[in-house]
């Protein structure tokens, strides 16, 4: 089965269309005000508007307050809630869109009792584990890690870039790849990284 492919922080409907044309099956929208990525809901309105069929918008959230979901929700269209935080599996699910709940791996990561918590999420992603930082950190993992045995589709993220993502999907095998700033430079998307990272994912995936 073929790797899916996310690109997050996506800042401008251009970002968003050159994503797209690479490959992406899905973009990120990052609504985490501590983010260098962070969207204003005028600017994630205007994302919105550049929606292609068949491409996933997912909405990104650390410990959001309900309000402020509320508030994104009835103007924005999110074909899934990714949860950073805290969030406990009752509120990830009370929104009624379906949600991917990212796990910061640790060593003492309990993989299996994660996934029985969050049992009604759509999919796990796997990102690394730095104390106060809720993604975003570029910094990678023990890829094997993904294969625990569970049962619910992984999606893999930290520090994935065009030189490893080969590499971490043989590792892993994941159902998905989240990058963000592998394929950045100095901050901002590159369209030939987008380009080069979703070649070589389907490359791996064949």
């Amino acid at each position: 089965m073929r790797t899916r492919i996310k690109i997050c922080g996506i800042t401008s409907p251009e970002i968003a269309r050159y994503a797209v044309d690479a490959g992406a099956d899905a973009i990120g929208l990052v609504f985490y005000p501590s983010s260098s990525r962070y969207l204003t809901l005028d600017q994630a309105i205007e994302i919105n508007r550049t929606a292609l069929p068949f491409v996933a918008q997912v909405g990104v959230f650390v410990n959001p307050e309900k309000q402020v979901m509320d508030r994104i929700l009835s103007a924005v269209h999110l074909d899934y809630l990714q949860f950073h935080g805290d969030e406990t599996p009752a509120y990830c699910a009370s929104f009624g869109i379906p949600y991917i709940k990212a796990i910061r791996v640790a060593e003492s990561t309990d993989l299996l009792a994660l996934e029985k918590q969050y049992q009604d999420a759509a999919g796990l992603l796997l990102d690394s584990h730095i104390s106060d930082r809720y993604g975003g950190t570029g910094k990678s993992f023990a890829w094997g890690r993904a294969q625990y045995g569970g049962q619910k589709p992984i999606i893999l993220a930290g520090g994935l870039s065009t030189d490893n993502v080969q590499a971490a999907i043989a590792a892993a095998s994941p159902y998905g790849v989240d990058v963000s700033s592998g394929v950045e430079t100095e901050g901002v998307k590159a369209p030939a990284k987008m380009r080069a990272f979703c070649q070589n994912v389907n490359r791996q995936s064949q």
